[in-house]
């Protein structure tokens, strides 16, 4: 069996108050089993800071490390470009991302090389917040820097379906990592846009792993008075969550930039809602989970904002602009574009009705005029609001194989 430390400890905001806290939570007359246990792994936690290792400076790579780092933890950042590694360490700015922000002292970028065992050997955590697209080629090369035998906490917050695999980042860990590091890994999802974290705006996100001490230990990190975390026990429903959300995010963006306003707005985050629930369920997640942060919030954020990558993908779109263009000037990734290949090939295995994600895939792969893919769509002929797939759960199932975790 897989056995992690128990050196990652809780923010410092935790670490000051823990003995107060844990007063005020035994005279909690309606406190929850589950925020008992939590309790109880807090208080077995040691107070010194945590050793946190951040794959990817991107926005949210940015903007975790500069939180975890304002938390009192000793971070480092991996930059695969050598310039924004000389300029952060000597400015404590990302010249790319975040650009106005002031990072704390206590981060330290590194790369453009990889980092090796000597590092990684330190590191309490290990982040990765690496485009979905190319986080298998990085785990190849990071898996045999890792000890088995004092594994650090391993938390992913990227949001997508792989290109040409079709799979979920849990099944990447497997192929690469094998599964007990699958089964301890720990996936944070939410709406969370990384310029209000950084400005200590109230946040929450969901926080899932197989194995719930990993969670409670990820969710013990990064809570503060202006981040909370909520924990669970569906990571496959996290991430198809924090994929599929980005889909419905470029439907409402395009729905935005052809003038259609609020009533239209709402329909498409309703009904993509609906959708998402369908995929997730037929595929072997919990269909409460598309109600959590990771579900019904994160689609309602980047459905509504022009703050989401995928929204404004969807919004140029509408004005007019080609796919080709938008890419190439966007300045950053959206996961959704490439995730929606994806997600095209799932629901035809899986035999899901999603008409909004189908049309999306026609406007973004097979040029279809977004204006004729909206006639389309509600040309439809009357069906029911809310229906589950009759049978579920076959892709979960054959992952659930791969980790040991069911019997075949």
């Amino acid at each position: 069996m897989l056995r992690l430390s128990l050196k990652s400890p809780i923010h410092s905001f935790l670490s000051r108050d823990i003995s107060s806290s844990l007063r005020v939570v035994r005279r909690a007359p309606n406190l929850t089993p589950s925020s008992k246990r939590l309790m109880s792994v807090l208080k077995d936690l040691p107070s010194q800071s945590s050793r946190v290792l951040v794959f990817g400076s991107g926005n949210f790579g940015s903007c975790l490390a500069s939180h975890l780092g304002d938390s009192k933890h000793d971070v480092y950042m991996w930059a695969r470009d050598e310039c924004i590694v000389t300029h952060f360490n000597k400015h404590h700015r990302n010249p790319m991302y975040l650009r106005d922000h002031q990072f704390p002292t206590n981060i330290t970028a590194v790369g453009p090389e990889l980092p090796g065992k000597e590092l990684i050997d330190t590191m309490d955590v290990l982040l990765f917040a690496i485009p979905t697209q190319f986080l298998r080629e990085n785990l190849m090369i990071l898996h045999p820097q890792l000890d088995t035998k004092k594994m650090p906490l391993m938390i992913f917050v990227n949001k997508g379906i792989e290109v040409g695999t079709h799979a979920l980042t849990l099944e990447i860990i497997v192929d690469t990592c094998g599964p007990d590091v699958a089964k301890a890994a720990t996936f944070i999802s939410g709406p969370s846009f990384a310029k209000e974290i950084v400005e200590r705006q109230p946040t929450s996100v969901s926080v899932a792993s197989f194995t719930e001490s990993e969670a409670n230990k990820a969710s013990a990190l990064f809570h503060q008075p202006h981040f909370r975390c909520y924990t669970g026990a569906d990571p496959i429903g996290i991430e198809l969550s924090g994929a599929l959300k980005n889909v419905y995010a470029i439907a409402s963006g395009m729905s935005d930039g052809l003038g259609f306003q609020n009533n239209t707005r709402a329909m498409i985050i309703t009904r993509g809602l609906a959708e998402m629930t369908c995929i997730g369920t037929a595929y072997g997640a919990s269909p409460l989970t598309f109600l959590g942060l990771a579900g019904v919030g994160d689609l309602f954020l980047t459905c509504s904002s022009s703050n989401s990558r995928n929204y404004t993908v969807g919004y140029r779109l509408g004005m007019g602009e080609s796919l080709d263009t938008i890419m190439k000037t966007l300045g950053s990734v959206a996961e959704g574009v490439s995730t929606t290949k994806g997600v095209k090939t799932i629901i035809d295995e899986l035999g899901v009705n999603a008409p909004i994600a189908n049309s999306i895939y026609e406007v973004l792969y097979n040029g279809k005029d977004t204006r004729a893919a909206i006639r389309e769509l509600m040309a439809l002929p009357p069906s029911r609001e809310l229906e589950l797939p009759p049978t579920a759960g076959g892709p979960a199932r054959q992952l659930l194989r791969k980790l040991g975790l069911e019997n075949p």
